[in-house]
């Protein structure tokens, strides 16, 4: 049986290896996760329809695999019982660069005998495995991917049209960077599949979106009085404390139903704005933000809210969120305040159209009145918004608009 690359979600073609639970040789059972497979948004375990074993795998750990693409065989019955003793043991895998290279001498490969192993070009042990096949030097083979590893559809196309392939300029594979300061001690790390998503979109979205950010300031001390001063019955009731964020959501849906262009995206000529209100709120994760959504937030009162908030929270720590959690939201919400940040500029979370920063809180002077001054705890706030369908007149509208309802937080019982 062979064990393919599921469908991940809607938006997403293909997978990186993350790491193989089980080896050539293991007894498999019916249901039994066999590798993680890691995606932009979310790691995912693939599991075996049928009980066998695992008689070969055709990606390796690090491999970028495709949606359908087959990975992995597993056997059944006596069948498997066969394979199984010809299988190598998991430990004969500790060095395949070196049995790759044994096996690669007879291939009609002059150009890769004559270099070194460390000299050799990157590529898949399928893709590897085809060039011996097909007498393919892979030092002639161009590649699209972003690390220059050299992929089974790169040898498949050059295979196709090898003159045009050979003419186009190989994409280089990444080379060190001379040290400033030879013999000063560094560390290298290679981005995970999901921490270059997140920086491919944050560079799209730059270059794409016409990003334009507003400020205003909110005095917090109505929403700080309000919470200390319920926060006893509201844990009592809803088993959770009463935060921050639930008030910024309830705002940010009040003020979204009066501008609906701040929820919307645009998809072609076309503007699409959403009758519904998906918000999502960006958390901490092992490999950086993400961003959850809260499902019809404009029909949860604020306890489900902040259950809604810690539940994700929990499954990003524990690198448990699915793409369901992650997907569809119309409008984010983020907090560096958490984090100390005084102000900054969000970037967009596309394809949405804006995104509320929310800041530290800090006591600072305020004019009451033409005569006195107070220290009043006060939180700078941010939008950034798609100028291409927002107009600086909304936006500053809306964020205007949250300010007055979290001054006044009593009023979010009416509006949102």
């Amino acid at each position: 049986m062979e064990i393919k690359v599921p469908e991940l979600a809607e938006s997403i073609t293909e997978g990186t290896v993350a790491s193989w639970l089980k080896q050539p040789g293991d007894q498999v059972e019916k249901g039994e996760a066999i590798v993680e497979l890691e995606t932009d948004k979310v790691n995912i375990e693939v599991p075996s329809d049928e009980a066998g074993i695992l008689s070969e795998v055709m990606a390796a750990e690090g491999d970028t695999v495709r949606v359908g693409e087959t990975i992995a065989i597993i056997t059944a019955g006596g069948e498997a019982a066969q394979q199984a003793a010809t299988t190598p043991a998991p430990e004969q895998k500790e060095a395949p660069v070196a049995q790759e290279a044994k096996k690669e001498q007879p291939a009609p490969v002059a150009a890769t005998e004559a270099t070194s192993v460390a000299d050799r070009p990157i590529a898949s042990p399928a893709a590897r495995k085809m060039a011996r096949e097909k007498g393919i030097d892979l030092a002639q083979v161009a590649t699209q991917d972003p690390l220059g590893r050299i992929r089974v559809q790169d040898v498949a196309t050059f295979e196709v049209a090898p003159r045009e392939q050979a003419k186009a300029p190989q994409a280089p594979a990444p080379q060190a960077t001379p040290s400033a300061a030879p013999g000063k001690p560094e560390e290298r790390i290679k981005m995970s599949r999901r921490r270059k998503t997140i920086a491919n979109r944050l560079v799209e979205v730059q270059q794409t979106a016409a990003m334009l950010t507003t400020f205003n300031e909110i005095d917090m001390s109505a929403v700080m009085s309000l919470r200390k001063r319920r926060q006893e019955k509201f844990v009592k009731d809803n088993e959770v404390k009463l935060g921050f964020m639930s008030f910024f959501t309830k705002a940010a849906v009040a003020a979204l139903k009066k501008m609906p262009y701040l929820n919307a995206e645009i998809q072609g000529d076309e503007i699409v704005l959403k009758k519904f209100y998906d918000i999502g709120i960006a958390v901490s994760a092992p490999d950086g933000l993400v961003v959850p959504v809260v499902r019809d937030a404009d029909k949860k009162n604020f306890g489900e809210i902040e259950k809604d908030i810690i539940n994700l929270a929990v499954k990003a720590r524990d690198n448990k969120l699915g793409l369901s959690d992650l997907t569809g939201g119309t409008f984010t919400i983020t907090n560096g305040g958490t984090f100390g940040s005084l102000m900054s500029t969000p970037i967009l979370n596309g394809p949405q159209v804006a995104i509320l920063g929310m800041h530290a809180i800090n006591l600072r002077p305020v004019a009451i009145d033409a005569e006195r001054m107070e220290n009043r705890p006060m939180m700078y706030v941010a939008l950034s918004y798609d100028h291409r369908i927002v107009d600086g007149k909304e936006a500053v509208t809306f964020l205007k608009h949250i300010k007055d309802l979290l001054e006044d937080p009593e009023s979010l019982i009416f509006e949102a």
